[in-house]
């Protein structure tokens, strides 16, 4: 279940804000610096995180997501200097907080364009989700602490809904110092643990058996 539209329209913007702080703190080295996600850098992901606010912002929606298309938008951004990027960030960012500004709540609650999430509200979320999360692969890659907050929770709520869609559970994430987020009807197991050992473990950053998990958790597999 996405939260609820005041906490991810202000969630997205902070994070996009922190994104672009973190993008601009990176040296030449800690831009090409390799990350978990194999075969991009830390610019990679700075350049995946702004195509894909760029195609949301002009409409673009054919295939994004798809492994395809976004290697495409790294690759071409490769060539690209990272003052460059960062500013298609900044400018793309900025677009897209504009854009939320004119949604109420029924075209919060519609469809997303193109069937690329299930509402609107459900792709912005996915989108801070995707912003935290390779945040935290850049902050891993340049030897940097990882942060919580409320992009944490954003990435448990994102989780949970994924793992509804593809059948896994039920369960209830109970894990420390976060709310409860159910995954499928039912009681079913409690996931305990840390939170961001989730996060990592549900997308195949980490091992899931120190959480008493199996590879099925991951949502990429």
């Amino acid at each position: 279940m996405t939260l609820p539209r005041d906490e991810v329209v202000k969630g997205f913007n902070d994070e996009m804000a922190a994104f672009a702080t973190l993008a601009r703190s990176l040296d030449e080295a800690g831009w090409r610096a390799p990350t978990r996600c194999v075969g991009w850098s830390a610019g990679d992901l700075v350049g995946h995180v702004a195509a894909t606010l760029t195609a949301v912002g002009s409409g673009e929606f054919d295939g994004l997501g798809t492994p395809e298309v976004t290697e495409r938008h790294v690759a071409e951004r490769r060539a690209r200097s990272a003052g460059e990027v960062i500013a298609e960030l900044t400018e793309a960012s900025a677009l897209a907080a504009t854009l939320l500004d004119a949604f109420d709540e029924d075209a919060w609650s519609g469809p997303a364009p193109a069937g690329v999430a299930t509402t609107v509200g459900a792709g912005v979320e996915a989108l801070w989700y995707d912003a935290y999360l390779h945040g935290d692969d850049i902050r891993a890659a340049v030897g940097r602490p990882s942060v919580g907050g409320d992009g944490l929770r954003a990435a448990l709520s994102h989780i949970a809904d994924i793992l509804t869609d593809q059948g896994w559970g039920p369960a209830v994430l109970d894990l420390d110092g976060q709310d409860r987020f159910r995954v499928g009807s039912g009681p079913g197991r409690e996931v305990t643990g840390d939170p961001l050992t989730f996060v990592l473990a549900a997308t195949g950053r980490a091992d899931p058996a120190p959480l008493g998990l199996d590879e099925t958790v991951n949502i990429y597999r």
